[in-house]
């Protein structure tokens, strides 16, 4: 199955889309995520996102907080995107979509809520996410305010958290949104169906960037270390 067969065979206005990418960035993502397991694994998912509508121009649409950056322009922050953004399959190895079976007055809100975030221009907030990192790495930190919050931004998994919790589903008990991450969303006790796609890696680089992480932690074992 291709991304493109699997996003349109699954994706649905309000569930939830997870994506493991494979540049660098989402590599570095990946691997500081490794802190949510206990076995200290690299995360599949670097990147989520929530599904809108289909619209008059025949595509689906999506609704996320993402750094977009192209030819001459950049967006930082809030915005809609077509489902085809996640076509690629030599980028994205990883997808999954959650479904919540949320009521259509349920996904409504949802995406309206999403909508007023993007008019309003809400931005990426790179800060947060290293508020977010610091966390990780600081498990007490986590149900706490972001230490680096600011007002009126939000990083993809704080985005999607907000998102839900205005609907009234918390889905990362316990982790306050702006210290959220996406496989902390991956992993939502919320009862859901998930549906998946995965494919091994295509890049030598990251395949041993993994081995190496899991030597290292074997080592700790070993030796008493965390």
């Amino acid at each position: 199955m291709s991304n493109r067969q699997f996003l349109e065979a699954y994706a649905q206005p309000g569930r939830i889309g997870l994506v493991g990418g494979e540049t660098p960035i989402e590599w570095a993502i990946r691997a500081i995520e490794r802190h949510v397991d206990e076995a200290k694994s690299w995360s599949r998912w670097s990147h989520v996102f929530v599904f809108g509508e289909h619209r008059c121009d025949g595509h689906h649409w999506l609704i996320e907080s993402d750094i977009h950056i192209a030819r001459k322009h950049i967006r930082l922050g809030a915005q809609e995107n077509r489902i085809a953004k996640y076509f690629d399959e030599r980028t994205y190895r990883s997808l999954a979509v959650l479904d919540f079976g949320l009521t259509p007055v349920q996904a409504t809100a949802l995406l309206s809520e999403g909508l007023e975030l993007v008019a309003g221009r809400i931005r990426y907030s790179l800060r947060e996410l290293m508020g977010a990192l610091i966390a990780l790495r600081r498990p007490a930190l986590r149900r706490r305010e972001n230490i680096l919050a600011r007002e009126q931004s939000f990083y993809c998994s704080a985005f999607v958290q907000h998102l839900f919790a205005k609907i009234g589903i918390d889905l990362v008990p316990g982790v306050q949104d702006k210290n959220s991450t996406p496989e902390d969303i991956a992993r939502t006790p919320v009862p859901h169906v998930t549906y998946l796609l995965e494919r091994r890696s295509a890049s030598k680089t990251v395949r041993r960037l993994q081995a190496r992480w899991r030597r290292r932690v074997a080592n700790r074992r070993k030796t008493g270390g965390d």
